[in-house]
């Protein structure tokens, strides 16, 4: 039992880490994000979207599956969606992953590595909904930033990034709809050259 507890406490700490990790997001303060901020508003907006689908999805699930997907980036680190296509992300994600959950108990780690695979496949509605949430949430972020950390990539980049992954959704394909009016109201405020985002 003392062994138990001494592992779980090295997972706990482990996962504290990812406190530390941080996004290429700007705060409403000013700060930048970490990671474990971002998981934490991508569980809110599960709790507020979800009755909003077309087909409902198990909510257990994806409160577990929004927690862990990230977790890997306490080892492998955060992957900025503007920069060019990591090669071995996935790999690297799997190795954080496996070293982060190598102190828990083997039915944990089958559960905890199952969820994130699922994750990764993206073919369940519980995944497909994660994943959108996790794109909406940094697109929220950004628009809720100073425009000053945006860089000319991303300015464009927040019109279509996460399009395809709303898609399977009406409401979602919607509220990602409407972030795009908000992004326009944005940058028509600042006076963001419109060859950047038209």
């Amino acid at each position: 039992m003392k062994k138990d507890i001494n592992n779980l406490l090295d997972f706990l700490h482990q996962a504290e880490k990812l406190k530390t990790v941080l996004r290429h997001s700007w705060l409403s303060s000013g700060r930048r994000e970490s990671v474990a901020e971002h998981t934490w508003r991508i569980g809110i907006m599960a709790m507020v979207l979800a009755p909003y689908l077309k087909k409902k999805v198990n909510l257990e699930k994806v409160f577990k599956m929004l927690l862990i997907h990230d977790l890997p980036e306490v080892y492998a680190g955060d992957y900025f969606a503007w920069k060019a296509p990591l090669k071995n992300k996935y790999q690297n994600e799997k190795n954080g992953l496996n070293k982060i959950l190598k102190v828990l108990p083997q039915k944990s780690r089958k559960e905890m590595a199952g969820i994130w695979q699922e994750h990764e496949a993206w073919k369940t509605e519980e995944s497909k909904f994660v994943r959108a949430l996790d794109k909406l949430e940094a697109l929220i972020q950004h628009s809720e930033g100073n425009i000053k950390h945006l860089n000319k990539t991303e300015i464009r980049l927040n019109l279509t990034y996460g399009l395809k992954h709303c898609e399977f959704d009406p409401f979602l394909k919607l509220f990602r709809q409407n972030l795009n009016r908000d992004f326009i109201k944005i940058y028509k405020k600042h006076k963001i050259n419109k060859k950047l985002y038209a």
